[in-house]
């Protein structure tokens, strides 16, 4: 028999999507808030010569800054206010995490329930200010080196360029934060999401140009479009496959004659924990010397060789990959879900796994389930980003940023993501609605 929950969910049509007030509420604040974004990958950070600019980024798009250039929407193609993107943050939330697992401090707040996470919050706000200024200064200095490229060079074009760039950062972080708590989906997330997509259409253009052109065939064309299809449906169908671990409560005697407990459920173990993390760590390490040399006018011999074998479509490029690929999702993994912890969670509130002692046992069985999904969840990251540099090979760079594996990833995470949390608001507006409906009978009588 089918629970509450699920007959609510199978009842959802348009109807209570245009009865659910709030929910529309929240998705126009949500598109308001992505415009906004939209708005400001196009507005100019001062002190650069648009055209000078655009012939540095051509022969430079290909590096570490082409796949940083997709995630911000197009943000440091033409150098905007938020060409860093929503990226420091990401950055320092990961540290953060990292950091967590070795200081006995901040792991004790990651305990403290909600106060713990404000504190958390906190720290990563604070270090996204520490690598967005960074970064910010970095990409200043570099432009000021390249000939033509700002338009007055000095101490103050370096001042400025930094407040903006970082200021830029520290928006997104707000609005996304915004999104998350007045809308519709994870902030950070659909800002990304938002970048990604405005870049689609160009990128279908190109395609049907160069089909246009004779460059690629009709029914290469197809099957391209086929390939994606295809992957879009495998990433949907491994990223809500899940390992579920049966936990049983055991019975509690309440006064003389009333028992409660003994209900199961389930402890769920994703197969892809790690989520886009290891493709994006993966590629940024092994773009960084191309995107080292482009930035070199005598670049040393041996970075020029390293740089040949380790470049878009070259085998060694491939294995690298893969193999970056697996670690980053046992490392990321390692670090983002703790057994121990479960366990002890566990059998704190008296649940424990049939068959297995709780405590250390129940630990070592849940790392145990969870290693093995994690290696088939890090060969289903590697054959999704692997797929696109097979495509590169034939049809050129543009596709590995546009239609790649990580590109994709985030599309349909982000996706599954929102949709999800417009049904369970509309499953909460359903539920209010019974429970006025029943209010309203028990008066009637």
């Amino acid at each position: 028999m089918a629970s509450a929950a699920e007959q609510l969910a199978a009842n959802l049509n348009f109807s209570s999507f245009a009865k659910a007030t709030e929910l529309r509420q929240r998705i126009w604040f949500t598109l308001g808030a992505l415009i906004v974004f939209r708005l400001g990958t196009y507005i100019p950070m001062p002190g650069i010569n648009p055209d000078a600019y655009a012939s540095a980024f051509d022969g430079q798009s290909q590096g570490m800054l082409g796949m940083f250039n997709m995630l911000a929407g197009g943000a440091i193609g033409r150098m905007a206010i938020f060409a860093l993107g929503i990226m420091p943050y990401i950055s320092a939330s990961i540290i953060v995490q990292l950091l967590a697992t070795v200081s006995p401090r901040l792991e004790a707040l990651k305990k403290e329930g909600e106060a713990g996470r404000k504190a958390m919050n906190q720290y990563t706000r604070m270090g996204t200010v520490i690598l967005a200024a960074i970064q910010a200064f970095g990409i200043a200095a570099g432009l000021q080196n390249s000939t033509g490229v700002v338009t007055n060079p000095g101490w103050f074009f370096l001042a400025s360029s930094v407040i903006t760039l970082t200021g830029g950062t520290l928006f997104l972080m707000w609005l996304g934060e915004q999104i998350t708590s007045r809308g519709v989906g994870n902030g950070i997330s659909l800002i990304i999401f938002s970048g990604i997509v405005a870049a689609y259409p160009g990128a279908f253009y190109n395609t049907f140009e160069m089909g246009r052109n004779g460059s690629i065939t009709i029914f290469g064309i197809l099957l391209f479009f086929a390939i994606i299809a295809a992957t879009i449906f495998f990433i949907v169908y491994m990223e809500r496959a899940q390992r579920r671990l049966l936990v049983q409560y055991p019975k509690r005697q309440v006064g003389a004659n009333k028992t409660t407990g003994g209900e199961s459920s389930h402890l769920p173990l994703k197969l892809n924990t790690a989520g886009v993390i290891p493709p994006i760590f993966a590629s940024s390490l092994l773009l960084l010397p191309l995107t080292f040399l482009q930035f070199q006018t005598n670049a040393p011999q041996w970075l020029q060789t390293i740089t040949i074998y380790v470049n878009h479509g070259k085998p060694v490029y491939m294995v690298l990959y893969g193999l970056l690929i697996v670690f980053f999702c046992f490392f990321y993994t390692a670090i983002v879900f703790n057994p121990t912890d479960t366990a002890d969670n566990l059998k704190k509130y008296g649940g424990f796994i049939p068959g297995i002692r709780p405590g250390k046992n129940t630990a070592t069985y849940i790392d145990h389930v969870l290693t093995r999904l994690t290696a088939v969840g890090a060969v289903y990251l590697a054959i999704v980003c692997l797929v696109p540099e097979f495509i590169l090979n034939t049809y050129g760079q543009g596709f590995a940023f546009h239609f790649g594996g990580t590109s994709l990833l985030i599309l349909v995470s982000t996706t599954m993501d929102t949709v999800a949390q417009i049904q369970s608001h509309l499953l909460a507006h359903q539920y209010e609605g019974l429970i006025k409906k029943s209010r309203l009978k028990g008066r009637g009588r």
